[in-house]
């Protein structure tokens, strides 16, 4: 861990939240690059600026099904005097013969094809008569597999054309030098498909980064299982799971572990095959039965993997004020160990799992917008002194409401915020109508 951060002393026995946040960054290090596949890159990023190796598109192309002609040849067209075309061929996308448009002549053409040589512009079919002798206002061409002659004969356009009309032309959409794409972006669809558009088949990343979930506690059940007396669901460990990878995780789910060191310590040391980050929810507290602490306090510092194991701490907030922090296995895995309550664990992961997986993937900016917001509320909102509080909000057009209470164990009105209020450690009272600061989460 870094030593930027001051470590628990009785004097001072609370980190405040952006001590342990800087501590955490300081010691989780960006993954290193791959060179991936062009599926297998999304979600990632990018370790390289993308120049574009050829102008796409590649060759001035007909953005219509129609007929490629001379502007001069259909100037004067018309219903009542259309301008009659001999046709001398088609012209289909991915075609390489292409017939030469002389005066009076016209080559059906199709979306995507070639502006084939000697045409200055294309005629939509829809203004002419298909070459089908039925008059203006056709909805399509004779099929070239069920009537080859259909290329040729005669066809009557009705309207003019201007010049390159309906013409996509070579490199207006991005031309050969130009950056496609910047270092550091995260490759979404569009961005997959821009890569195989300029010819790339593979992409140098950063991986996404692998982060296992792993939820303590006998008296958790899985979803689905029957409950017995003093048994509850396990949420913490779907909840988190989840928003690592929403965060851009490929993020594993291990169920329940009962309060057992042994156990979780073995379970924690299995899983490390399949970690860049690992993330545990409960038993940092101080009761007897809160195994964590004593699974993973030396957990990492044995002889073959000094500097390692897991710090414990206390934070100056609320909710999530036992923290547990450090690294384990012979690879220094980072692991956060969060509270138990479903609040307290959701609030620790925005505040210090995310920004981790996001520094993991090589991210400049790692955490979430915040922004300002009026607080709606009938009464003033209080404030443990000293801590920094975090309620659970809804915002929209610069007001946010508080939702539910500040207890921790409210998954309820957890479901129903998009955002986190944040009151300062020194201010004891928010007043209705006061300046706030937001964290938004959606």
């Amino acid at each position: 861990m870094s030593s930027a951060a001051p470590r628990v002393t009785v004097e001072d026995p609370f980190w405040s939240v952006d001590e342990h946040l800087e501590d955490v960054l300081a010691t989780v290090r960006p993954l290193e690059p791959l060179e991936l596949h062009l599926l297998d890159a999304l979600g990632c990023v990018l370790v390289e600026d993308i120049t574009v190796p050829l102008s796409l598109p590649p060759f001035d192309n007909s953005s219509m099904d129609g007929y490629a002609v001379r502007v001069a040849d259909v100037a004067g067209a018309s219903e009542e005097f259309p301008a009659v075309l001999e046709v001398v061929g088609d012209v289909a996308a991915g075609h390489a013969d292409l017939p030469s448009v002389g005066p009076g002549q016209a080559a059906r053409i199709m979306t995507g094809a070639p502006l084939p040589p000697g045409a200055e512009t294309v005629v939509p079919v829809e203004w002419t008569d298909g070459g089908l002798g039925e008059g203006p206002g056709v909805s399509g061409m004779r099929a070239s597999s069920l009537a080859p002659e259909g290329a040729t004969g005669e066809v009557h356009v009705y309207r003019p054309a201007a010049a390159r009309a309906h013409v996509r032309a070579r490199g207006s959409d991005v031309k050969a030098g130009d950056r496609a794409l910047d270092a550091g972006t995260v490759l979404g669809p569009p961005q997959i498909g821009l890569l195989a558009a300029i010819g790339r088949g593979t992409v140098r990343v950063r991986p996404r980064p692998r982060v296992v979930v792993l939820s303590t506690g006998s008296e958790l059940v899985q979803p689905d299982e029957k409950l017995r007396s003093g048994q509850i669901y396990d949420s913490n460990s779907f909840t988190l799971t989840a928003a690592a990878r929403d965060a851009g995780a490929i993020a594993y789910r291990v169920g329940a572990v009962t309060d057992d060191a042994e156990t979780l310590r073995s379970t924690v040391e299995d899983q490390l095959v399949r970690a860049d980050l690992m993330v545990t929810t409960g038993g940092v507290s101080v009761g007897a039965y809160d195994v964590v602490k004593e699974a993973l306090s030396s957990l990492g510092d044995e002889e073959d993997q000094p500097g390692g194991g897991v710090e414990f701490r206390r934070l100056a907030m609320q909710p999530g004020k036992p923290q547990g922090f450090g690294t384990v296995g012979p690879d220094h895995t980072p692991l956060l160990a969060l509270p138990g309550n479903p609040v307290s664990s959701y609030v620790s992961f925005e505040l210090f799992v995310r920004p981790a997986i996001r520094r993991l993937m090589g991210l400049a900016d790692v955490h979430r917008p915040r922004t300002r917001a009026k607080l709606a509320t009938a009464k003033a909102l209080t404030s443990p002194k000293g801590r920094r509080q975090f309620l659970r909000g809804r915002y929209a057009d610069g007001t946010v409401t508080p939702v539910g209470g500040a207890g921790s164990h409210l998954v309820a009105a957890l479901a129903q915020a998009d955002a986190l209020i944040v009151v300062p450690e020194g201010v004891e009272s928010v007043s209705p109508g006061a300046d706030v600061e937001v964290v938004l989460l959606g």
